[in-house]
């Protein structure tokens, strides 16, 4: 009997019917792919955030070394530049010290010049003048070999450009040509190196026929015919 009216309700009413089957099938949907999934953490993004962190931290390390380097770089230029000034003042005594040495060793020179000016004063026949000058002398040369200064003999050596200076020409018999005849002042030479050349006259031939001409030609001349 029950069972007659279910069939007779589904009848009178289907609305009813599609609209219970229809709410079934929405809260309990067939496919599973459609149904919501809960989304976890993405993986992608560690890996992405540590080599960020790595990169940062290879810039504050670098940043850092650059600092340090800039810091030995300015320490290592003003100790360059201490040294540079410390040679300098090295250098500035040392030229110093070696004038007022030269200065020191000159002063008995000038005691014996002033000995000979007093002698010179005093009158007399000029024997203490001449032992004045002297020792003036004498001293002078033992200071000069002191510092390494010594004199050069020119007289009767053949003339070197190197060593003299040629200021005259002598014609000479008795002397060979380009000979040394006399010097006006004396060279020096500090060991292999010269100080200051002579100044020297030097010998040259004499010529067969007479003095030479205005050009050197012979003096006699060519007779006319």
């Amino acid at each position: 009997m029950s069972k007659h009216k279910d069939e007779k309700h589904r009848h009178e009413h289907p609305a009813a019917e599609w609209s219970l089957g229809h709410e079934e099938r929405k809260s309990a949907p067939d496919d599973p792919a459609q149904s919501p999934v809960e989304l976890g953490p993405d993986p992608s993004i560690a890996p992405q955030s540590s080599e960020l962190a790595a990169l940062r931290e290879q810039i504050a390390n670098k940043d850092k070394e650059i600092a340090e380097l800039k810091d030995k770089y300015l320490r290592a230029l003003a100790d360059t530049e201490n040294i540079r000034k410390r040679m300098r003042q090295q250098n500035e005594d040392s030229v110093r010290l070696q004038r007022e040495n030269l200065l020191r060793e000159l002063l008995p020179i000038t005691d014996n010049l002033e000995r000979a000016v007093d002698a010179a004063r005093g009158g007399g026949n000029g024997k203490p003048i001449v032992e004045g000058v002297e020792m003036v002398l004498r001293s002078l040369l033992d200071f000069l070999r002191a510092q390494g200064v010594t004199p050069r003999e020119s007289v009767g050596q053949p003339f070197d450009p190197q060593f003299h200076e040629a200021v005259d020409h002598v014609e000479s018999g008795e002397h060979p040509p380009n000979t040394v005849i006399s010097e006006f002042h004396r060279g020096y030479q500090v060991g292999d190196r010269v100080l200051r050349p002579a100044r020297v006259a030097v010998a040259k031939a004499v010529p067969r026929d007479g003095p030479p001409g205005k050009n050197g030609e012979d003096g006699g001349g060519v007779e006319n015919n």
